[in-house]
């Protein structure tokens, strides 16, 4: 057997055979079981980023000790330490909690029981940031091309970053003004308006995409990634027209150990520097971003008077609670409480 020229010799090709079925033997790492429960529950890979670096942490923090030799002191130490040293916010807490239940009660096989006094991170009760209408004017007009039409599918539809990223073609109806939400927060779908203003641009910036998806497939690609393995059931989806992404990066990505090459959509970092440019080049003091236009829609509606169950639906939340926290602009000053200093 030859190895970079040096030649094998039986002794050492049955050496080097026994180190690789050991090898392969060896149960695997504790965070590749922790992924493979993750996604055979179906949950995000940014759920699995997370919950991944929260137990890394939790690792770290005991000395790299497996989390099979601890248990809820450990996890009580961990928490108390967020909150007291790190003095994070209660929803990071929450969120390092859930990541620690979920590697014990599915990885490890074991319940995790009374915590005891963890020492709980305050949660504070915020309104959300909002633009008024004349602040949005501003800040899109600040925009251009497929940015601006991004920002204001997110304003004028109440999508999320990443749900306007992945819409794919399909899920935009013209002709009923909707657009189809999938997997959304919870892994829930919904329905939401497709603003009749930017019908026109959205189908002009549609026409471009299919030309570049053309000139794709004509060089031998044109591919997209499927959600849930689709394409090994229908191998030749991935390059149907309905498949791909409304708004496609630049360039193509390439899978090395294929070959193949395909666009995925547009990187949320590139939507969120240039929303974070026009919000300064706007001169809002405000600490706007992608997710206040969504604020904004929702907040905007209530203000016009649509029913809160009609705003609960459009934004896809689960408990009408979430959404009542837009109403804070019923109780604001000259909406309905006049101030006294007004009077003198």
């Amino acid at each position: 057997m030859l190895t970079g020229g040096y030649v094998l010799t039986r002794e050492e090709v049955g050496f080097v055979a026994e180190q690789k079925a050991a090898y392969s033997r060896r149960p695997p790492k504790l965070l590749d079981r922790l992924r493979e429960a993750l996604r055979s529950r179906h949950y995000s890979r940014r759920t699995e980023q997370t919950y991944c670096q929260w137990v890394r942490r939790f690792i770290f923090f005991h000395n790299v000790r497996h989390p099979a030799e601890m248990a809820e002191p450990e996890i009580n130490a961990f928490l108390t330490h967020l909150a007291v040293k790190e003095k994070v916010s209660a929803s990071t807490q929450n969120q390092a909690l859930s990541a620690l239940l979920f590697l014990y009660r599915h990885v490890i096989g074991r319940e995790v029981g009374e915590l005891g006094d963890v020492i709980r991170a305050r949660k504070p009760r915020r309104l959300p940031v909002v633009m008024t209408r004349d602040e949005v004017k501003p800040v899109l007009s600040s925009l251009s091309g497929d940015k601006w039409l991004m920002a204001s599918l997110m304003y004028g539809a109440g999508l999320r970053l990443m749900e306007c990223l992945r819409l794919r073609i399909q899920d935009i109806d013209f002709s009923r003004n909707e657009i189809l939400v999938r997997d959304g927060k919870g892994a829930k779908d919904r329905i939401t308006m497709l603003p009749e203003s930017l019908k026109g641009p959205l189908q002009d910036h549609l026409k471009r995409v299919k030309e570049v998806h053309d000139r794709d497939l004509a060089a031998g690609w044109g591919r997209v990634l499927m959600p849930d393995a689709l394409d090994r059931k229908y191998p030749n989806a991935p390059k149907e027209w309905r498949w791909q992404w409304v708004f496609p990066q630049d360039n193509r990505w390439r899978n090395h150990e294929t070959g193949e090459e395909g666009r995925h959509h547009v990187h949320e970092s590139i939507i969120q520097k240039a929303v974070s440019g026009a919000v300064k080049k706007a001169g809002l003091v405000k600490r706007a971003t992608c997710h206040t236009f969504r604020h904004s829609f929702a907040t905007h509606l209530i203000e016009s008077g649509y029913d809160i169950r009609t705003v609960q639906e459009l934004l896809g939340h689960k408990d009408v609670k979430t959404t009542m926290i837009y109403t804070h602009v019923l109780n604001r000053g000259g909406k309905g409480v006049k101030s006294p200093v007004d009077d003198l």
